[in-house]
């Protein structure tokens, strides 16, 4: 027997000790000192309380019962007095009853209301005299009432937020399935439509143009590293929660890349056919890392449409380091959207998702005079403008 349980069996012992004293008492005190003292007896069950709410509810239906039916008062108090006190003993059984209504199953709590609910009745009429019989019974009946309704009360609150603790994780878990599903398309669309690309040239040239050929190799080998690194450290990511996770997994990993790594972006896209322009503008600066890799993807995203779409060898990449926002802008002089265009991917849409999560913006569509223009404004912390405003 753990101590837990010792320590609730000796309070119901105490509480059964305490109720035979308040009945066997010589001289009897008055009908309101027993109920009152019924009443807080019912602490000595506190422990018996948690562990075996129904069993507690018994021991404290019958004490009470006990009290109420035994002799009553000597004293000076009327004999319809001495159990109108006697009475609230039963307070502590709709105390209890509306702790079971708001913990235990709905079955077990209906037969413990309507069990309780027949005793006090009977027992409140049986003992009752004269014209207190009809106060007696609407008083049991508006405390049990009461005491029920606080514990449904309780256990409805309780239930709505577990509903909403339990929305608020599948929610989580979809962001993350999103952000999981962006990045692997960010990454993996890239890096295997430059592979397709070079393969593409190096068959055709292999024969004519060897140097060429092992050109196209070089790229699609270094794509390929790139990709599979970037597909580890998302899987490594995913795997760091399992505490059997390897030594060889805890290692440290590469870091996520950045606005630092476009040049390096646009001579992978160089590498397949276009050639990319970038321009910095405003002060560089180290930016949070979350806006760090959002506009990585978001040009990398962008630049892979440009290959796969646009029909162009051309395109440029602005980046604005402004006060309060970083501005972004990818536009080419290809043929825009066509029926296979980017519109109809999922592309724009990964964009647009990683813009809005960082509470900024993003536009993509057709450019007036031809081409296709994607721009996004991100908004930078406060404490980064402030630190460019100190300098």
């Amino acid at each position: 027997m753990t101590r837990t349980k010792a320590v609730a069996w000796a309070g119901s012992a105490s509480y059964l000790l305490v109720v035979g004293l308040l009945v066997g008492a010589t001289p009897r005190a008055s009908g309101t000192v027993h109920g009152v003292g019924a009443l807080l007896a019912v602490v000595l069950l506190a422990g018996m309380v948690r562990r075996m709410p129904l069993p507690a509810l018994a021991m404290a239906l019958f004490g009470s019962t006990a009290v109420v039916v035994g002799p009553p008062s000597s004293g000076r108090e009327s004999l319809a007095t001495a159990y109108q006190g006697q009475f609230l003993s039963y307070l502590a059984v709709d105390l209890m009853l509306g702790l079971i209504v708001a913990t235990c199953e709905r079955r077990a709590s209906i037969a413990a209301v309507a069990v309780s609910f027949a005793v006090q009745l009977l027992v409140i009429a049986g003992f009752s005299h004269g014209d207190g019989l009809a106060v007696n019974e609407v008083i049991a009946v508006l405390a049990l009432a009461a005491s029920c309704l606080a514990g449904l009360l309780s256990r409805e609150r309780r239930e709505h937020a577990v509903a909403l603790r339990a929305q608020e994780v599948a929610e989580a878990v979809i962001a993350e399935r999103l952000r999981i599903a962006r990045e692997l398309h960010d990454m993996v669309a890239h890096g295997i439509g430059i592979v397709a690309i070079q393969a593409g040239v190096g068959s055709r040239v292999i024969r004519t143009q060897p140097a060429e050929a092992r050109e196209a190799l070089r790229a699609i080998e270094a794509t390929s590293r790139e990709v599979l690194s970037g597909l580890r450290r998302t899987l490594v990511s995913l795997r760091q929660v399992d505490r059997a996770a390897t030594a060889e997994e805890r290692s440290p990993l590469a870091p996520s890349p950045g606005l630092a790594d476009i040049e390096r972006l646009a001579a992978a896209t160089a590498g397949a056919g276009v050639r990319v322009d970038v321009h910095r503008t405003g002060e560089q600066r180290p930016v949070p890392a979350d806006i760090d890799l959002s506009a990585y993807r978001i040009v990398q995203e962008a630049l892979t449409n440009v290959v796969r779409h646009a029909g162009t060898g051309h395109c440029r990449v602005a980046v604005d380091y402004g006060d309060e926002e970083l501005s972004v802008e990818i536009v080419d002089d290809g043929h825009g959207v066509t029926g296979n265009g980017p519109a109809h991917g999922f592309g724009i849409i990964g964009m647009r998702e990683r813009a809005t999560l960082l509470g900024g913006h993003l536009s993509a569509g057709p450019r007036p005079g031809g081409g296709f223009r994607v721009a996004t404004r991100l908004p930078l912390p406060a404490a980064v403008a402030a630190a460019v405003e100190a300098r």
